[in-house]
């Protein structure tokens, strides 16, 4: 008998496959980088055919590391990177250009239109959005305009799109012999195009980046009941004896995995980036504080459950370019022991808007910049900076959440690769005031796609049992004072001032 759900969680720098029992406790693992294409400033691309492999390959390691095999998982879940753009021809199954990864600012041009038109204020009525390079929708337009014979083969049913999920979802059930195209609501409605009262494609904003209705995926719940989405194809990894369950954006996958699903829960995932979400229950809430109003799931027949969202483009990225970029450190675990070598930031602050800022500011037109140098600084001083940068750009978007919602955080709930510096955890507690709580599972994003996954074919009766899996690691309790934590914020904000206006986005 099968006594295991499997999660594919397909990350902006890398894919994972992870195996877990009943108790959500983690069984087995695999996981590998892929490449990060850089053609010029502010582009930022996938090779998804490397991702399908990559796919493939942690599948089939993963078990056989655990000497499992297909047969003994139950139901497989996948997560993903949202945002992240494919267009592939259907016919072939090749892509006709790299993803488009979230990151990416080419579309500055055509976020800062919609907004001169007044097409933006649509766009945040109905699709809880503001016009953003962030978003899928205008990436498939750049694709249409850009990539020769794309707008033909798109008028003709040839192309078709999906983020990463729809891509592996339809190379996992067969690709070109029979893939099913479908994605779920917490994906569809990261793209400007779904209307999130409907769940379905909205012909107006389609109309907008004047993309085919045909080339989009079929919306599915995030929990599919019974044969789901499809089941794996027989030469795959997984033999054809798998059944695709779950489907949810990286971040809501990480709430359900932190069972943050009652309202006024929230958690905080760091990874490539920093996104707080905060379960708002049925209702819809529309932010005024330059948060996103999204989906957080959609569990079969149930109602949609809705979620306030402050996403942060650059934080664990801003390490890894200490690591890639810089040569100040060698891995990512360095970054914590060059920080300690120094009690503060010695005056540095460092705003990694690489891509422009995201929440609460929505700055296409940002830059990175370090400020407040001096002689006496040194690269612990930069490292220090870059950890209280994560915390920092939380803050942010945690005192917007509080303006929306009007809840007060009381403890912050973490997960993440982040989360393992513990020098980085103690200052985000500093920084906000707040208590900061680590559980015992920390990849939570793969557990929520396992739980999605799970509930829908009864290998866990209802969230009462997921409830029952939550334990925790480790908490982090506040150490500033209330005149440390002021001073150093309103620093912060002096220093984002900074990166303002630095690129031509009219």
């Amino acid at each position: 008998m099968a006594e295991f759900v499997g999660a594919v969680d397909q990350g902006t720098t890398s894919t994972r496959f992870m195996v877990f029992d009943h108790s959500g406790n983690e069984v087995g693992r695999h996981q590998l980088e892929h490449e990060q294409i850089l053609p010029q400033a502010g582009w930022v691309e996938h090779n998804p055919v490397e991702i399908w492999e990559r796919t493939s390959s942690v599948i089939q390691t993963g078990l056989n590391k655990t000497n499992l095999s297909a047969s003994d998982l139950v139901s497989l879940g996948i997560t993903n990177q949202r945002e992240t753009a494919v267009v592939w021809d259907k016919r072939t199954g090749r892509p006709l250009y790299n993803a488009i990864v979230w990151q990416d600012t080419r579309t500055d041009r055509i976020a800062s239109a919609l907004d001169r038109d007044g097409r933006g204020d649509v766009i945040r009525q109905k699709a809880g959005l503001p016009p953003a390079t962030y978003f899928s929708g205008g990436k498939i337009q750049w694709i249409l305009e850009n990539v020769d014979g794309a707008r033909e083969a798109a008028e003709s049913g040839n192309a078709i799109f999906g983020n990463t999920d729809t891509w592996l979802l339809w190379n996992l059930t067969g690709g070109t012999s029979g893939g099913v195209h479908v994605t779920d609501p917490t994906n569809a409605s990261r793209t400007m195009l779904m209307n999130l009262e409907t769940l379905d494609w909205d012909d107006e904003l389609l109309g907008f980046f004047n993309i085919p209705r045909a080339m989009l995926p079929e919306i599915k719940p995030s929990s599919a009941p019974g044969e789901g989405y499809g089941t794996t194809l027989k030469n795959g990894p997984l033999n054809g004896e798998v059944t695709l369950n779950g489907d949810l954006g990286d971040q809501q996958a990480a709430m359900v995995g932190q069972v943050c699903l009652a309202p006024g829960e929230a958690k905080n995932t760091y990874g490539t980036g920093n996104f707080m979400l905060l379960n708002t229950g049925t209702e819809l809430v529309r932010s005024k504080a330059g948060l996103l109003s999204t989906v957080c799931y959609k569990f079969g027949d149930e109602p949609t459950v809705y979620a306030l969202e402050g996403s942060i483009a650059v934080t664990g990225s801003a390490v890894q370019w200490l690591r890639d970029q810089l040569g100040i450190i060698s891995g990512a675990s360095e970054s914590e022991s060059l920080a300690r070598q120094v009690p503060d930031n010695g005056g540095v602050y460092f705003v990694p808007a690489f891509s422009g800022l995201f929440a609460p500011y929505w700055r296409s037109d940002a830059r990175g910049a370090i400020v407040g140098l001096s002689r006496f600084n040194t690269n612990a001083h930069l490292a220090r900076a870059t950890l209280e940068a994560i915390c920092y750009q939380s803050r942010d978007v945690a005192e917007a959440m509080e303006k929306d919602s009007g809840v007060h955080l009381e403890v912050l709930k973490v997960d993440g690769g982040v989360t393992a510096n513990e020098l980085c955890m103690q200052i985000q507690a500093d920084v906000l005031g707040v208590e900061v709580s680590r559980p015992v599972v920390a990849e939570t994003t793969a557990l929520g796609a396992a739980y999605a996954a799970g509930l829908a074919v009864g290998f866990w009766k209802n969230t009462d049992e997921l409830r029952s899996n939550w334990n925790e690691s480790k908490r982090w309790t506040p150490q500033w004072s209330k005149e440390q934590r002021d001073e150093g914020y309103a620093k912060w904000g002096k220093a984002v001032t900074r990166t303002l206006d630095w690129v031509d986005v009219s």
